[in-house]
């Protein structure tokens, strides 16, 4: 009797500053068939809610919609947000405000702001929607969200009766917040934030602290930084009669998610959401292997990021799932391999960060075709 081919799922996440996740997809979809002609290869692009997640929603059904918002520099950007199958508006702050833009942050860190994140908001409800999925990962900004709360309507006033601008370095003047302009659409929407992030607003556990120097926040900064999202939040909690500064997730994407969750967002992990929008389950259903990977891989992995996720649900399929990403921390391995029935790295010897950026798709395929030959011939002799 003849076997019947091979299902494989590719669900990748994107391998950042290099392909995006269903680029990834598609060259070791290419590895795959190289080395198995006959099998059957369903892409699943992931993402965990940072960079990508826009367009691996996407990659299951809906439309992209291009607008004109503020970056995190607060100059006007084109920026690519989403209107999904089923109605849901996507937004990906890293696309509005993320570390990759070189206009944000060529801006210092107190100085940068969210409103574009509120631009989208509004454009989008103005397009009729009411349910927003916003991706957290990859911001440069860390203003506790004031930026789009601004942009939504809420005002920040000095001693004088003057509007401040909303970026953290001016918190130090404010003495009033005013909630009454905000949008009253808000009332009746619902927000899902998307993060596997559950720091508090503030504290050494919180925004500034904790994700801060990844942004630019100086050592010297943290603290001064901290203390004026602190005084902004107990400000605004005593206007909006609402408190969330000490609530999981509050300090996500430099205090965005304290603004959402004041707004009453719902936080949801990005992976797991993005997940279930792609029909991961679905595709892993009478399905032989999963491939998964990303940029590169190490113990963060395992705390709730796409490979994880994917490998979650395909344990539950009943699916073995191997790792196939830009490189691996060796110190890691003993950890991954609890959750991936092996790890590789597409780098097959010494090389630059560059030549390995430049050659990814290649370097994907290579891999992939090789992984599959592996894994035909195990096939074979059970």
């Amino acid at each position: 009797m003849t076997a019947s081919p091979p299902i494989v799922v590719i669900a990748p996440d994107s391998f950042k500053g290099s392909l995006s996740a269903q680029e990834v997809a598609e060259a070791i979809g290419a590895g795959v068939l190289a080395a198995a002609p006959d099998a059957v290869v369903r892409l699943c692009p992931i993402a965990d809610g940072g960079e990508g997640t826009l367009d691996a929603l996407l990659h299951a059904g809906g439309e992209v919609r291009r607008l004109q918002v503020r970056g995190a520099s607060g100059a006007v950007r084109t920026a690519a947000t989403g209107m999904l199958a089923d109605r849901s508006a996507v937004i990906e702050s890293a696309e509005i405000v993320g570390l990759t833009d070189e206009a944000g942050t060529a801006v210092a860190v107190e100085n940068r702001s969210t409103l574009g994140i509120g631009d989208a908001l509004l454009a989008l409800l103005d397009n009729g929607a009411r349910r927003f999925l916003i991706g957290l990962g990859g911001s440069s900004t860390n203003d506790g969200g004031i930026g789009m709360l601004v942009a939504l309507g809420l005002k920040l006033y000095d001693a004088a009766g003057q509007e401040l601008e909303p970026v953290p370095s001016q918190l130090g003047k404010l003495v009033r917040v005013d909630v009454g302009g905000l949008d009253p659409r808000l009332k009746d929407i619902h927000i899902v934030a998307m993060s596997d992030v559950d720091n508090p607003l503030c504290g050494d556990d919180g925004a500034t602290a904790v994700f801060g120097p990844q942004k630019g926040v100086k050592p010297e900064q943290i603290k001064p930084l901290d203390a004026l999202l602190g005084h902004f939040a107990t400000l605004y909690e005593q206007a909006a009669g609402r408190s969330e500064a000490n609530s999981p997730g509050a300090g996500a994407a430099g205090g965005l998610g304290y603004a959402l969750l004041m707004l009453g967002a719902e936080f949801q992990s990005g992976a797991q959401t993005v997940a279930d929008h792609i029909g991961l389950d679905a595709a892993l259903k009478d399905a032989d292997w999963l491939i998964t990977g990303e940029g590169r891989s190490d113990a963060q992995t395992l705390h709730g990021k796409a490979p994880f996720i994917a490998a979650q649900r395909a344990r539950l399929a009943g699916v073995s799932t191997s790792l196939l990403s830009g490189g691996i921390d060796r110190a890691s391995l003993a950890q991954l391999q609890t959750s991936f029935s092996g790890c590789f790295s597409i780098v097959f010897g010494p090389a630059t960060l560059k030549d390995a950026i430049d050659n990814a798709t290649g370097l994907l395929r290579d891999s992939a075709e090789q992984m599959t030959r592996l894994w035909l011939s195990g096939r074979k002799e059970r």
